[in-house]
């Protein structure tokens, strides 16, 4: 055998074992399909389709500093009697929500986290970790935890004044049942809320509510079938006194019933003064005690969140109050002032220097005053200073005090 033979001996074998190999199939494995995030349009901004589904979902929430300075109960709060710290925030909102053949189903949750800073440091008030909101709504129907429907925006139309502390009266969170009907602007709701006592029977709301381009008004009732004991405080000290609270909300329920009924309204014009802004008008009337009635008030330095003046030693229960706010932008500057003045009802103290203490026709108001500026984007600062006064007269006296802060805070 020659070279030349084999040469084109291994050429043909290595065409043969080619042409056997380019017989068989090449199955490439296709990739799998991608389900890239879409937005949703359908609710508005933030929502996107979770991939595989047809549930839109929004997450959003912000990011809080605030420094505050409020004065001191314990001392009177006179003269240079302030305390001052700081509180970081984080908030995060989750709703997703789609269509049924029944309505728009939505999960809502809203949960925080908050530390604080005090000038004499407390581990309850050092952190709280909380579920602020947690509700499911089906058409008009609402199942949860929330605000009270006293005091949530149904319809469009927040509840409260126009400043930050918006001096809202009977503010509380409760797991409750409810069904609002809403047709061009207008709704009714009717709900079933929990009071806490572990009785078998509900607190029963009703609210209307009709809101449009102008703004809007609201009307609110509530029959609170069991006032709550268990909120007021036992010896408590006003003044430098020691007082013990004699049964004050028995003696006020002369029929001896436990049961309450109060009513509130409101109304909400925009742009009627000038252009960006608006005015608000809010009043109540409770027919009996009830917690729904209760003003949030003396701030503590920890939070300067809405506390009651209970936790300040004052059962402040109003039989009465109005108030009005007005806010006004200026492009990135906008400005707000509200004020409320009411009365409490009569209560019977035990003051350990003078005995027995009947307290009628109590006095209360409040001044809140805001700016705010947007330093870009959804970032934006805050700075408020509010004076709350109520004034039982004789030797119980009055308690006032001056509290505010300055807030940095970062939506998303």
């Amino acid at each position: 055998m020659n070279i030349k033979s084999l040469l084109l001996g291994s050429a043909a074998a290595f065409v043969a074992i080619t042409g056997a190999r380019a017989a068989d199939a090449v199955v490439v494995a296709e990739p799998e399909p991608v389900d890239y995030v879409r937005v949703c349009d359908v609710y508005g901004k933030g929502f996107y389709y979770i991939p595989g589904t047809e549930t839109c979902l929004s997450v959003g929430g912000y990011v809080r500093f605030q420094y505050n300075v409020a004065g001191d109960p314990a001392r009177n709060l006179e003269g240079d009697d302030y305390q001052a710290g700081s509180s970081v925030r984080a908030r995060l909102n989750f709703d997703a929500r789609e269509e049924t053949e029944l309505g728009t189903l939505r999960a809502f949750a809203r949960v925080q986290a908050q530390n604080n800073t005090v000038s004499q440091p407390d581990s309850a008030l050092g952190a709280s970790y909380v579920m602020d909101q947690a509700y499911i709504q089906l058409g008009g129907l609402l199942v949860g935890y929330r605000d009270s429907l006293w005091t949530s925006g149904v319809g469009g139309l927040e509840d409260g004044l126009l400043t930050d502390t918006d001096l809202v009266v009977g503010d509380i969170n409760t797991n409750q049942i409810s069904y609002t009907f809403a047709a061009n602007g207008f709704s009714a709701s009717l709900g079933l809320e929990d009071d806490r006592t572990g009785d078998i029977v509900p607190d029963v709301h009703a609210k209307l509510v009709y809101s449009g381009a102008w703004g809007g008004a609201y009307l609110s009732a509530v029959y609170d079938e069991t006032f709550n004991i268990n909120d007021v405080p036992g010896t408590v000290q006003i003044n430098g006194v020691n007082v013990t609270l004699a049964g004050v909300y028995p003696t006020l329920l002369q029929d001896g019933n436990n049961d309450a009924f109060a009513l509130k309204g409101g109304v909400l014009l925009k742009n009627l003064i000038a252009p960006e802004s608006q005015l608000k008008i809010e009043g109540h009337y409770a027919f009996d005690p009830t917690i729904y009635a209760a003003l949030t008030g003396i701030d503590t330095v920890s939070t300067l969140s809405n506390s009651q003046f209970t936790n300040a030693g004052i059962p402040l229960i109003l039989e009465w109050a109005a108030g009005a706010g007005y806010a006004q932008a200026f492009g990135k500057l906008g400005i707000a002032v509200s004020g409320q003045y009411g009365k409490t009802f009569d209560a019977t103290l035990f003051n350990t220097r003078t005995g027995l203490t009947t307290v009628r026709d109590g006095e209360y108001w409040a001044a809140v005053a805001n700016v705010g500026y947007q330093i870009t984007n959804n970032f934006a600062t805050l700075g408020e200073v509010s004076y709350k006064n109520v004034d039982f007269g004789g030797p119980v006296g009055d308690l006032d005090q001056v509290s505010g802060f300055i807030r940095l805070q970062r939506d998303f």
